[in-house]
Parts: C-alpha cells; sequence; structure tokens
C-alpha cells in the first residue's frame, strides 16, 4: 500500500512568522496536534506540536502573541513521499518516534500528512500487527530518541 491511499490530504500550514496564539487556534478550528510551517517558497522547514507550544512557549511563560512558531518549532522534520510504500513509512514513525509524518512532493512541498489514526483506520489492509508494532516502536521509552 502506498501512503497516498492512506493519508490525510487536507492539512493546512503556516508561516515561520506566525504567532503562536494564531497557530494555536488554527489547531483548535481543525481539531488537529499538528501543523507544518512552510518557508515563502511553500517548502517544509519545520513542524510544530500541542505539545511543542505547551512546554516550549507555555511552560516558560512565553507570549504566545508576539512567539513566532519558529521559536519552538521542530526543524529537523522527517518526511515521507505520497508515492513511499506505507511500511516505510511507519518505519521512520516508529525508529524516530513520531506521531505525525508529513508527506512532501519532490519539491518539499506538503501535500499531505500521516497519522497513526490514519494507520489504526487502515489496519486491515496494513495488518493489525504491523500496525500494533509501529505504535510500539513510537511509544518505546528504551533506546529510542523523542522526536515529540
Amino acid at each position: 500500500m502506498k501512503v497516498k491511499e492512506c493519508m490525510c490530504n487536507d492539512v493546512c500550514c503556516v508561516k515561520p512568522n506566525t504567532n503562536l496564539s494564531q497557530v494555536a487556534k488554527l489547531m483548535s478550528e481543525k481539531h488537529v496536534g499538528c501543523i507544518p510551517v512552510c518557508d515563502e517558497n511553500n517548502s517544509i522547514c519545520g513542524i510544530v506540536t500541542d505539545r511543542d507550544i505547551l512546554l516550549r512557549a507555555i511552560a516558560c511563560e512565553k507570549d504566545t502573541k508576539n512567539c513566532p512558531v519558529s521559536d519552538v518549532m521542530t526543524t529537523n522534520v522527517c518526511t515521507c513521499t505520497e508515492d513511499d510504500e506505507i511500511t516505510n513509512a511507519e518505519s521512520k514513525m516508529s525508529q524516530n518516534q513520531i506521531r505525525r509524518l508529513p508527506v512532501c512532493d519532490k519539491n518539499n512541498k506538503v501535500v499531505g500528512i500521516l497519522t497513526l489514526g490514519d494507520l489504526v483506520q487502515n489496519d486491515r489492509e496494513l495488518g493489525k500487527q504491523e500496525v500494533c508494532d509501529t505504535i510500539e516502536g513510537i511509544c518505546d521509552c528504551n533506546g529510542h530518541k523523542n522526536a515529540e
């Protein structure tokens, strides 16, 4: 199965100078836990999660109306393409302990996002054990780095 058969292709992105208050409101409106950050060429340059906002801004008492998302986003973004095999994407998610994987085209523009929820919704096609193994890898606290 290809990533494009499983991913969500309705993804909103923000610019690096968008303030955290606006990003949080957008997350609330769209019912999402992360938003890709794209540069002036619409290429991905980061990703921000609700957890990033909480731990890197709120807990540090930053002013969310004046703090740009670039101050708290993750810049070393792991991505995949829509033509990647889902097993490769699952492997990236598991190895990097990430719950959401941006899907980019050949120009590094975001075309979708693959989430744990997408994998679970497609567990019949993907195989329940494979999905469980991916979730276990993401949640493993022993020997993996924390990416989210």
